[in-house]
């Protein structure tokens, strides 16, 4: 178990355009899975619980900050700054209080704040998801810039393997129902509000 460089050697090239058919998320993170013990299990299950939407919470933050293994603390944190920017954005957009609806955090970094902001604005709704998305898969990569055969590497391969699988068969149709997903994220509180822009 644990057998990281053969693991490593083993996963398929990531492209952010991989096209639909030429990835099989379900079944690669089944196969790591299986070459993994229960304690990298357990990050896998970390990491992709972030994917899903559903539960996260100040709490699961909270812990992801307490977590052991550095990507895990290191993108959640990103993770969060990106969801608490997002939510001020909307907020903005909607006129509602700038705070409302965001999730405690520490002091974030002005730099990856305006990085998001930038992204934002991206016109185009297709557009603005994927640059959003460019800098989460930016930052997966850049969290194991100093790691060559450990379970980090891994979590950042399926990090980026969830961002590359949500644009594998994304239309405009699609693209709109992101961004209404969008205006209910975080906590769900954004009700019936609709947003077509």
């Amino acid at each position: 178990m644990n057998n990281y460089e053969y693991i490593i050697a083993s996963l398929p090239v990531l492209e952010k355009d991989t096209h639909s058919g030429a990835l099989d998320p379900e079944g690669i993170t089944q196969w790591i899975r299986s070459q993994c013990s229960a304690q990298d299990n357990a990050l896998i299950d970390k990491l992709l619980s972030g994917f899903e939407g559903s539960g996260l919470d100040e709490e699961f933050y909270a812990e992801a900050s307490r977590s052991g293994n550095s990507f895990i603390k290191d993108w959640f944190a990103y993770d969060l700054t990106m969801r608490n920017t997002k939510v001020r954005w909307l907020n903005k957009r909607l006129g509602r209080p700038a705070l409302m609806d965001t999730l405690p955090e520490p002091e974030p970094d002005g730099a990856i704040v305006s990085r998001i902001e930038s992204a934002l604005q991206t016109d185009g709704i297709l557009e603005r998801e994927r640059a959003l998305d460019d800098l989460l898969w930016a930052k997966a990569a850049e969290l194991v810039t100093f790691d060559y055969f450990d379970i980090n590497v891994v979590l950042s391969f399926l990090a980026r393997m969830m961002i590359a699988g949500r644009w594998t068969a994304l239309d405009e149709e699609a693209g709109r129902e992101m961004f209404r997903k969008l205006v209910k994220e975080v906590r769900g509180t954004f009700g019936e509000v609709r947003y077509e822009g």
